[in-house]
């Protein structure tokens, strides 16, 4: 435990010197680390916790995205109405999404939330006059809470601030008696049903938590990139966010972060040397999967601790 803290500690430190110890370009890269560690660990809350695989992810991440730069743009809704709304159209998407796909499971329920995903990117991509279409929204500024966030580095503090209480209230969901009910959902829906539990409650409750963090993502990488587009709904989008989460290792949490932090650079730096660059992140991906099945941390554990299961 001790250990634990101290590992934790040393993070901080070393989060809240980065800015003054690196170039503002990195400075912006792992501000995009970090919310797409948040973007993965929303989805993780779902497979790893839940046992819900969804192709759909995105739509939460996209529905965040769109809400706080049309209401921005088009509404010149003030930022202390937009940015919560983002998590809230998100979380209210979630709700409707559970609704229709907890009906199904396995490959079934896989299916139908890329389907619903791909219905609310076909809105985004068909509705030019409100979405900009395929050429998107760009222009979006980045809000002023208190002090402006236009600055890289004070907008790199406001996204570790919301990124690492969301990761606190994720570790402290999936280690409270809900968080271990969705673990007993996730091994056996049948027996958790036999001994009292409502698993379609659970896996509600889960699947539009998930949602609402996946839309906070999306409102801070839209304020980053100041533009959003209908790719942030696409499938790929969602299928980054499943390689991100078995790359580090499902059901953990502080792996799909690290699994996210390392495609985001890896994408960065091969995509600076070659323009083979997708082939030669899927040769990645495939050995991962070869190779340490139970991802980043699963290895870890097994090679670097001996805690190897049988």
């Amino acid at each position: 435990m001790i250990r634990r803290f101290a590992w934790v500690a040393f993070a901080v430190v070393i989060f809240v010197a980065l800015p003054s110890l690196v170039a503002s370009y990195y400075v912006g890269l792992v501000t995009k680390m970090l919310i797409f560690a948040l973007f993965a660990m929303s989805l993780d809350l779902m497979i790893g916790y839940t046992g819900l695989a969804s192709l759909g992810h995105a739509a939460f991440f996209g529905l965040g995205g769109y809400t706080v730069g049309l209401l921005g743009l088009r509404a010149h809704v003030s930022e202390w109405i937009a940015f919560p709304s983002g998590v809230l159209v998100a979380a209210l998407g979630g709700v409707v999404f559970a609704l229709l796909a907890l009906r199904a499971r396995g490959s079934y329920f896989l299916m139908i939330t890329l389907a619903l995903a791909q219905v609310v990117w076909g809105i985004a991509f068909g509705w030019r006059t409100l979405t900009g279409g395929d050429d998107g929204l760009p222009g979006i500024q980045r809000p002023t809470f208190f002090v402006s966030l236009a600055d890289q580095n004070v907008f790199y503090y406001f996204v570790l601030l919301f990124v690492g209480l969301s990761a606190a209230l994720l570790v402290a969901l999936v280690n409270s008696p809900f968080g271990h009910a969705l673990k007993g959902i996730r091994e056996s829906e049948t027996r958790m049903q036999a001994l009292g539990f409502n698993v379609w409650r659970h896996q509600f409750v889960a699947f539009v938590i998930a949602a609402a963090f996946a839309g906070l993502a999306g409102s801070l990488f839209v304020y980053q990139n100041r533009f959003v587009a209908p790719n942030f709904l696409h499938v790929v989008m969602s299928a980054e966010a499943l390689i991100m989460v078995i790359l580090g290792g499902v059901g953990t949490l502080l792996g799909p972060a690290i699994g996210a932090g390392l495609i985001i650079f890896l994408e960065d730096f091969i995509s600076s040397m070659t323009e083979r660059w997708l082939l030669i992140l899927g040769v990645i991906y495939v050995a991962t999967t070869l190779f340490a099945p139970r991802g980043l941390i699963g290895l870890y554990n097994d090679y670097v601790l001996g805690k190897r299961k049988p």
